[in-house]
């Protein structure tokens, strides 16, 4: 029985986990630091590193006792490489490399989108080729999929990324970070009141959201100036119309020009309620042979399950790392 064990510490989450090779996870512990953070409206990289550094070694060990195993049963060690905050990303990795050189075990860096991509398969095993919409705080990207492990990205932001977008308008709105699930409650009591740009709509797979994002500042500003009152629920449901309406729109589009047999959702993005419910709609009314899978809640946002997923396939293509794997902060995921 393959038994992979997988650290996560690419942003503001210490996580372990560890899978079997039937995609069984053993453990799955994830110490967040979101409730620090909130009090500056974002994370702080030094901040982050420093309490990596205090929480990965109680979140190694809840890791182990939860999985009833010891450290020596384990046939690989799996750690998120990049991109990420590097001072977040090198305490995970040397508590890997620590590890792997300990226990005389293989090292796996594995790239934190392709861990976003193959939660999926943690529900739902992946078929091949796919579609893959990518949508986090740090990336927007359709990424085609001919094979395991294989990533062609056809399809990125201009500007923002769409978790970007969202926090910047909840700010606007003056709700609390992180913005995402804000604008999410708020957009399910409003209706469609403003009139807002649709970002780059053409027939390409790229996205843009940063007019999208002046639009609805230059909205709340001049309403302001004007003496009115914004309906904040209003603008939530308007702006999430908009953006999304444009993300599922160019899945849909690029799966079918690609012939793909699935689509897939990832990043932590991929939680809000509107994004699945419209996602789900469109496939069932456009393209019904093709699967969707959409990751459960709880693997949505960073955490190491995801990672763990993607080094079983890796583990299995015989992808390994040496003890020179540095970390790589601003990585390709096709490199």
């Amino acid at each position: 029985m393959t038994l992979i064990l997988a650290i996560e510490s690419s942003c503001d989450e210490t996580a372990v986990a560890i899978i079997n090779e039937n995609h069984e996870l053993l453990a799955n512990v994830v110490s967040s630091q979101i409730d620090t953070h909130r009090l500056y409206g974002g994370v702080v990289p030094e901040i982050a590193s420093r309490l990596h550094v205090e929480n990965i070694g109680v979140v190694l060990e809840q890791a182990i006792e939860q999985a009833k195993l010891d450290l020596h049963d384990l046939d690989a060690i799996a750690v998120t490489k990049g991109p990420g905050l590097v001072g977040s990303l090198h305490v995970g990795l040397q508590a890997a490399k620590t590890l792997a050189l300990a226990y005389r075990k293989p090292l796996i860096g594995v790239h934190h989108i392709a861990g976003h991509i193959y939660a999926n398969n943690l529900v739902d095993r992946m078929e091949y080729p796919c579609m893959a919409l990518v949508v986090s705080g740090g990336h927007t990207e359709l990424v085609y999929m001919d094979r395991p492990m294989h990533f062609e990205v056809i399809g990125t932001t201009y500007d923002d990324a769409i978790g970007e977008a969202f926090d910047k308008v909840a700010r606007v709105a003056g709700l609390p970070y992180p913005g995402g699930p804000a604008i999410d409650r708020l957009a399910q009591k409003g209706e469609h009141r403003y009139d807002l740009p649709r970002p780059l709509h053409d027939k390409t797979y790229n996205f843009s959201f940063s007019g999208l994002k002046s639009a609805v500042i230059n909205l709340a500003h001049n309403t302001r100036q004007r003496g009115e009152t914004l309906v904040m629920e209003d603008l939530a449901r308007s702006f999430e119309d908009v953006a999304i309406g444009v993300l599922v729109d160019k899945t849909i589009q690029a799966s079918l020009d690609y012939k793909v047999k699935q689509i897939v959702v990832a990043g932590g993005v991929a939680a809000n309620s509107y994004l699945r419910e419209s996602m789900q709609k469109a496939v069932e009314s456009t393209c019904p042979d093709i699967r969707l899978s959409i990751p459960p809640l709880w693997c949505c946002t960073d955490n190491a399950a995801m990672i763990a997923s993607a080094a079983l396939e890796m583990y299995q293509l015989k992808q390994f790392s040496d003890l020179s794997l540095s970390c790589k902060p601003m990585i390709d995921l096709e490199g």
